[in-house]
């Protein structure tokens, strides 16, 4: 046996060898995982001895995040605007960036009247924004989509999982809504250009689904599809909010600047980059 600040201590200095990012805060969130504690909580119990068995589970989640493997995806959730969402590595893992793109869009849309109104959250995989969405705002009709159907098993778990009621569309972007009209869209596509998926981190490249990150050669190949599918499809003044990649705000204005759309703006992150685009239709 030993205690859990010393196991603690071995496992962060651990991963800091293997250059794991973040490594003591992964340490933290691995042995709360093996201890089944909330990670704060452990620092209430420093003295608490870890058994053998507990130290024999630990060991195996060390080894998957030396490898570079996502500490999300080794503990198998993440905690997302107010929602706990379950990811495998059939999703991206939500960023926090994306908890903007939710709050910005929740703050605008409940100044409106929503009962009735249509969502859809395109490319949802696991189902993060649109299942938020509908927490916070549980009067529109939320629809999930997605091509692959194992995102979509994933974000059906996480909508019973944060108790929501939402629709499920299986198909290639908006193939499953022919025949209908929105309200409010999101999306949250593929955007990373193809030279960019080559330079991105091996956590990330090495774990998180490509079909899921890339964009085309210049990240916009989805945009421009949106552009030219979306308009048969919403109804007049329906409010759309894209993420977008950073660098990616003057193409996306240039890009809807037709006449049937309105009020375009590019939002940013926290650290200052382009990374929401918000329009209206006519």
């Amino acid at each position: 046996m030993k205690p859990l600040g010393e196991v603690l201590a071995m496992s962060a200095q651990f991963l800091k060898e293997k250059n794991c990012a973040r490594f003591r805060r992964v340490a933290e969130e691995l042995i709360g995982h093996a201890l089944q504690l909330k990670r704060l909580d452990l620092y209430m119990q420093f003295d608490r001895p870890m058994v053998e068995k507990e130290l024999e589970v630990l060991r195996a989640l060390l080894k998957r995040a030396a490898k570079g493997e996502p500490v999300e995806y080794i503990t198998g959730e993440v905690s997302f605007y107010h929602c706990a969402i379950a990811v495998t590595q059939d999703v991206l893992i939500p960023r926090p960036e994306t908890e903007i793109l939710v709050d910005l869009a929740c703050k605008q849309l409940k100044t409106l009247s929503l009962a009735g109104k249509a969502a859809w959250d395109l490319c949802t995989g696991s189902g993060c924004i649109g299942i938020a969405v509908k927490k916070a705002c549980p009067e529109m009709a939320m629809t999930l989509s997605d091509i692959s159907e194992k995102a979509l098993a994933v974000a059906s778990g996480n909508a019973q999982r944060n108790d929501v009621q939402v629709e499920l569309a299986l198909g290639d972007l908006l193939d499953p809504f022919k025949g209908r009209k929105a309200d409010v869209i999101f999306c949250n596509p593929p955007y990373v250009t193809s030279k960019e998926y080559l330079t991105i981190d091996r956590s990330v490249k090495d774990f998180e689904p490509q079909a899921a990150l890339v964009g085309g050669e210049d990240g916009l190949a989805f945009y421009r599809r949106l552009k030219e599918e979306l308009p048969s499809l919403l109804n007049p003044q329906a409010k759309v909010f894209f993420e977008i990649g950073t660098g990616q705000g003057n193409a996306l204005l240039e890009l809807f600047s037709g006449p049937r759309w309105k009020g375009g703006r590019v939002e940013k992150d926290w650290a200052g980059h382009d990374r929401f685009f918000f329009l209206e239709f006519e």
